[in-house]
């Protein structure tokens, strides 16, 4: 999990660092012995060296989105539990989960009213959830989650969109040895919202149903052809948000 490195100033800069990138950098320095203050110099000692970029408090109604599409998320999980169990359970006990499964329900659609409104509260979330919407496939939550947890889309190149979500294949590969390529890192909420988003968009939007398609008849995995989708969603809304425009669907030929 990552820390914060700040101090209890909370006007002070901070930045939240990764654990796993810290430990490998107390082994390439050959500092093995571990006490609180050992550790204490290798994180200032780490921060001096590498010099991590800063990370930025989310405004609050981006957060509290944030905070919305993550709770949802975990009411869509446990409505996943309750069905299957009301599958396999005897029919007797049936009556106890049904009415767990309308609070869920309802649960959920109260937590989407609260995520429109946040979103109609901020004219500049309007806007982008606006073009994010005008393409087919991205719902209200996949704009939500886009919105709030990728601020930074619209204002990096594609590679970087593709990295930030963890959908940016990397390669391993040492003198003969040719590894396969696989992702890694970035953020998981927002990369699993759209390949949720992804599994719509290939039935009802289509390009990337062509390309989904393409990639399967290509020999390509299943799974690894709907990452790659992701990927060329993700570039396509970051230059749709770049420019300020709507998304128009090319010509898919046959």
């Amino acid at each position: 999990m990552p820390f914060i490195l700040a101090c209890a100033n909370a006007n002070l800069p901070f930045t939240i660092a990764n654990p796993v990138h810290v430990k490998r950098f107390a082994g390439a320095i050959g500092q093995r012995a571990k006490t609180d203050k050992l550790d204490a110099q290798l994180i200032a000692h780490y921060s001096e060296a590498i010099k991590p970029p800063l990370s930025k408090l989310k405004p609050e109604t981006m957060q509290a989105m944030s905070d919305l599409v993550t709770r949802r998320n975990q009411l869509l999980v446990m409505q996943t539990m309750e069905k299957n169990r009301l599958q396999i359970m005897p029919k007797a006990l049936a009556m106890t989960i049904k009415p767990v499964l309308t609070l869920f329900k309802n649960q959920i659609i109260k937590i989407e009213d609260k995520i429109v409104k946040l979103i109609e509260s901020c004219p500049e979330y309007q806007a982008k959830n606006m073009i994010l919407q005008s393409m087919t496939g991205i719902g209200k939550i996949a704009a939500a989650s886009i919105i709030s947890n990728l601020p930074e889309l619209g204002y990096i190149n594609a590679k970087q969109a593709s990295a930030l979500i963890g959908v940016a294949p990397i390669n391993r590969e040492s003198g003969r040895y040719k590894g396969k390529r696989k992702i890694q890192g970035g953020r998981p909420q927002v990369r699993t919202v759209l390949y949720m988003a992804m599994m719509s968009a290939m039935q009802s939007n289509p390009v990337f149903k062509a390309t989904y398609q393409r990639l399967v008849a290509a020999g390509k995995p299943k799974k690894v052809a709907i990452i790659a989708c992701v990927r060329k969603m993700i570039v396509i809304l970051n230059s749709m948000l770049r420019d300020g425009v709507m998304w128009e669907a090319p010509m898919v030929k046959n």
